[in-house]
């Protein structure tokens, strides 16, 4: 088959990779060159542009390479995005592979809270592909990732309360075009404590949020660091129209990762390739 574009690719100009000058270096050309072995047409390098000390957080939710990103008021601490750095790094690999389609991209964390002074580091319209993620909730304690919150709160509370900010999300922002990663805090659910995820137990909520992402005219991402058929269905059920693929890549060879299984899910349900790889996928109203 023909891989669809990676929509969500990040490289050493995201900071949690570590950042340009850091072990990091050299990612996005790495990168570019597995997708050519793979057979890639096309990727977007889609990094973080996320506010720094806005969230807290302890040391074991951040890597080994991000434990000095922890300042000492217990606050993420990083530069901020280096928008020129990262698109003249863009043009050098457009030049070193032509091969390879290569889009520019933003991952516009929680755009309904800090939208305008996100768009104070870059100018959206200068980037091909702007996605909307939610990563931080606000139980009272101010802003925090969810693998956080799962130890201080009962993580039923924490799952319904990031079902609930995706309609908030999509409602209080127009910036971006494609929300990612939906089922970003069941990655981090604490299986230990909490037994294994059952997406039936919130299926009310996420059908909720599928709905307000499809009533606001944006596309789902299907991300296949966490791959679940249950998405694509209550996705189509709750009338998305448009689907991208995206890896989440943080490192070269999991660029594409999951994409044919994520293809046969899709497929199943109605959706279709588009005319090139970098169009999202579509169902038909009729299907």
């Amino acid at each position: 088959m023909t891989l669809p574009a990676d929509s969500h690719v990040h490289s050493e100009w995201s900071w949690d990779t570590g950042g340009p000058r850091s072990h990091a270096a050299g990612r996005m050309r790495a990168t570019c060159e597995q997708a050519v072995r793979i057979g890639l047409a096309a990727i977007y390098f889609t990094e973080h542009l996320d506010l720094p000390d806005t969230w807290h957080a302890e040391p074991q939710d951040l890597m080994p390479h991000q434990q000095d990103l922890l300042n000492d008021a217990g606050r993420v601490e990083f530069a901020p995005f280096d928008a020129a750095g990262y698109l003249e790094a863009v043009d050098r690999m457009r030049h070193e592979f032509p091969e390879l389609r290569i889009h520019t991209g933003v991952e516009l964390g929680q755009p309904h809270l800090w939208g305008d002074r996100a768009a104070g580091i870059v100018d959206l319209d200068l980037v091909d592909r702007v996605l909307g993620s939610l990563h931080l909730l606000d139980l009272g304690d101010g802003l925090a990732e969810p693998h956080t919150l799962f130890r201080t709160h009962d993580p039923a509370e924490v799952m319904n309360a990031y079902l609930e900010q995706v309609p908030a999300m999509v409602e209080g922002s127009e910036a971006f075009e494609v929300v990612t990663h939906i089922d970003y805090a069941v990655r981090l659910w604490p299986v230990a404590t909490a037994g294994p995820f059952d997406p039936r137990v919130f299926e009310d909520g996420f059908r909720a949020a599928l709905r307000s992402i499809a009533e606001g005219g944006r596309a789902l991402e299907m991300n296949t660091r966490r791959l679940g058929s249950w998405i694509p269905q209550w996705w189509a059920d709750s009338g998305g129209k448009a689907v991208t693929f995206g890896s989440d890549a943080h490192t070269p060879e999991a660029v594409a990762s999951g994409f044919p299984e994520a293809a046969a899910m899709l497929e199943h349900v109605g959706f279709r390739p588009g005319s090139t790889p970098e169009e999202p996928w579509v169902r038909s109203p009729a299907i």
